[in-house]
């Protein structure tokens, strides 16, 4: 797989507050990668220094074979980490005809990128008369002229309605489809969950976990549970090697496991031991809650 960007060790610091706390993570080819974690966790700091607009502390960062100098290197990344910054009285052809001027590209791919994005039915519309949502996708349709290597996205769907965010998150699958990876900064799990293939969560400049979102935390689950005699069923699985965190909520026993077991087995399990089930669920953490876990866990 190719390597796009190793980041190694990097720190960043403003005077006694260190934004980004040696933090490495490594981004392949032809994936979509988020960095994930709260206001202030250092997330745009990172794409700052890699994209040397914010000055590094300490540690290193290399762009593809390594070779190649930040400079060059940027040449083959689109990226968008501000507010989308557009003439408002030109339309969004006028606009990105500029775009191509300052990016030395030719500018036969302005209405393929517009029309990828939405918007070339109104290509000749000025920039003031777009919405929030529009001006954001035109910023994307602006950083994908130089047919970039990978995306970066800071925040993207930040301040959008609903109908916004659903058109920008359908256009970040479009673009990953077509072989463009991606790496975007987000707070939003959901975002992640619903985008991203991989996932570097920071909390206060530290990275937490670096990896597919899918393996995030190997959970094996819980068990809702209930029982005519629920003291014989807290003992029994307070006993058992195979449960932990076991406790009482809204009058069912809430059982998290250590190791994979489904509920028939459970339940012949119980029933040997003369324990009648009246109720027996299997449930799975939802993303929100293995991440919570995750950083809960983590020193202030």
């Amino acid at each position: 797989m190719k390597t796009i960007l190793k980041v190694q060790n990097l720190t960043k610091k403003y005077g006694y507050l260190t934004a980004v706390k040696d933090l490495s993570f490594t981004i392949e080819k032809g994936n979509v990668y988020g960095i994930l974690g709260p206001n202030g966790s250092g997330k745009s700091t990172t794409l700052g220094i890699v994209l040397n607009v914010v000055n590094k502390t300490s540690g290193d960062f290399s762009w593809f074979d390594g070779n190649t100098n930040t400079h060059q290197a940027l040449k083959k990344v689109g990226a968008i980490i501000e507010r989308p910054n557009f003439y408002p009285y030109m339309t969004a052809v006028q606009n990105l005809k500029l775009v191509c001027k300052i990016k030395e590209v030719d500018e036969s791919k302005i209405e393929e990128k517009l029309e990828l994005v939405g918007l070339l039915d109104r290509k000749n519309s000025k920039f003031k008369t777009y919405s929030l949502g529009m001006k954001q996708r035109l910023a994307i349709a602006s950083a994908l002229l130089n047919d970039p290597e990978i995306l970066i996205l800071d925040e993207p769907t930040n301040g959008l309605d609903p109908q916004g965010i659903h058109q920008i998150r359908e256009i970040i699958k479009v673009i990953a489809a077509q072989g463009t990876t991606i790496l975007l900064a987000s707070h939003l799990l959901d975002e992640v969950e619903k985008v991203c293939s991989h996932v570097v969560i920071l909390r206060k400049g530290e990275k937490l976990y670096s990896g597919r979102v899918d393996e995030m935390i190997v959970s094996y689950g819980f068990f809702e549970l209930k029982a005519e005699d629920n003291e014989a069923l807290l003992s029994f699985l307070k006993l058992n090697p195979n449960f932990s965190n076991v406790r009482e909520e809204n009058g069912l026993i809430i059982a998290d496991l250590k190791a994979e077991m489904n509920a028939s087995e459970l339940n012949k399990e119980l029933h040997n031991n003369g324990i009648i089930l009246s109720h027996l669920v299997k449930r799975k953490e939802s993303l929100e809650e293995q991440f919570l876990e995750l950083t809960k866990n983590q020193s202030n």
